[in-house]
């Protein structure tokens, strides 16, 4: 790889802020929104190489999404780049929910948001189902890949891990792909996996819910050292795999047993992992803070993303040598519809709680103007996130609109 430019830097470091800024909805959102930015609009990535990056960066522990940026920018700009995509996709993140937290120790509160995420979660939906429109072009190319991906659909349905299913797929799809097509035949094909755990972002809300009902009201009674936090957060990054979502079984073990946080303090540090931008592991800053205050809020900030940057230096210039051997090349054509058979399933899932349980003609409405600017005057996200939250405030604020 040659020398990173520092135009190149300058450029990564401006989409990842851009992106890092609206990158409302989860990593279904991040990586439609990738996909479009580095490879539609600007070119920097083939979406086979695209594909291939997610694919392997679903198999990897820690936040996906934030994983795939550091990807593209180390494509892009070598070593540096990674660190500067990395950083930048995080740092808005984790600026917000700093802020917050400040705002929700020094008034007990938090800030009124909920109107402007009603609006964008049907916007953000539109922007998903036009990433799984080109994606899905790119990895079903044939009867074989097709029928590869509906075999996973149930093994998703039935609540196999989404890690497992994708293995699954990639495993028994490669081994008749290779009978099918034989050595000679052998072409490299392209990768998909949708980020983060995508499924479980769907449970986010009746997860929420069950710790509402089991929040507590005692006081946090134990400040650990800095080192202590650092090192259970550190943990955490290194083994966490799948959504941001499954944190929370993490942080049960972790901060409420050690008797750190409340479980209503751990409730409103969820919340805001998923009304802030970006990663949803942005909650390690809001309880870092809440734990020991700014240095806390570092600690656990650098402590639950430091092991992916690890992780994708490692992994990414492997994956050029994994597309040319033939049986990792058909490994990865079979992970990549099984990959999108993930991504249709949990956009279904997401449409189902956003737009019918209950029936919400304002989001369906919305969730359609969204996709007509998309689809029709391909409109840029950034827009759609913005349009879609000017809509929900007006709805919910002006208009008086009752979403329940």
């Amino acid at each position: 790889m040659s020398s990173p430019s520092t135009a190149n830097l300058g450029e990564i470091a401006r989409l990842f802020l851009k992106l890092g800024v609206i990158g409302f909805g989860g990593p279904a959102a991040h990586i439609a929104m990738f996909e479009t930015e580095t490879v539609s609009r600007r070119g920097w990535l083939t979406s086979e190489h695209f594909l291939d990056l997610l694919g392997a960066t679903n198999l990897i522990p820690g936040p996906n999404s934030t994983e795939m940026a550091m990807h593209v920018g180390y494509d892009r700009g070598g070593w540096p780049g990674l660190v500067v995509a990395g950083s930048c996709f995080i740092l808005p993140a984790v600026a917000l929910t700093g802020l917050l937290a400040w705002v929700y120790v020094e008034f007990s509160t938090l800030p009124a948001i909920a109107p402007l995420f009603y609006g964008i979660k049907p916007a953000v939906l539109a922007i998903i189902a036009g990433a799984l429109w080109r994606l899905g072009q790119k990895a079903v190319k044939n009867r074989q890949l097709l029928l590869i991906a509906l075999g996973v659909v149930p093994l998703l349905l039935w609540g196999l891990n989404e890690v497992l299913a994708i293995l699954i797929g990639g495993l028994v799809g490669a081994l008749w792909l290779r009978w099918r097509r034989g050595q000679a035949s052998d072409r490299p094909a392209q990768l998909v996996v949708t980020g983060l755990n995508l499924s479980a972002a769907t449970q986010g809300g009746s997860t929420v819910a069950a710790l509402a009902q089991a929040a507590a009201t005692t006081a946090a009674t134990v400040t650990p050292p800095l080192w202590q936090l650092g090192l259970v957060f550190l943990k955490i990054g290194a083994v966490l795999f799948g959504s941001g979502y499954v944190l929370i079984a993490f942080l049960e073990g972790e901060v409420i047993a050690r008797n750190w946080l409340t479980q209503q303090q751990l409730l409103d540090a969820i919340a805001m992992g998923q009304f802030t931008p970006g990663p949803v592991l942005s909650t390690a800053t809001f309880i870092g803070y809440l734990v020991a205050g700014w240095p806390g809020a570092v600690v656990a900030t650098v402590g639950i993303f430091l092991p992916s940057f690890g992780f994708v230096a490692a992994l990414n210039p492997l994956i050029p040598r994994l597309r040319r051997s033939a049986w990792a090349a058909a490994f990865l054509d079979a992970v990549n519809v099984s990959a999108v058979a993930l991504m249709a399933v949990v956009t279904v899932q997401l449409a189902l709680v956003t737009l019918l349980r209950p029936l919400d003609g304002l989001a369906i409405a919305i969730t359609l103007l969204a996709a007509i600017a998309l689809f029709r005057f391909r409109l840029s996200a950034i827009w759609l996130v913005v349009g879609g939250a000017v809509l929900g405030w007006l709805a919910v604020v002006v208009l008086g609109w009752n979403p329940t």
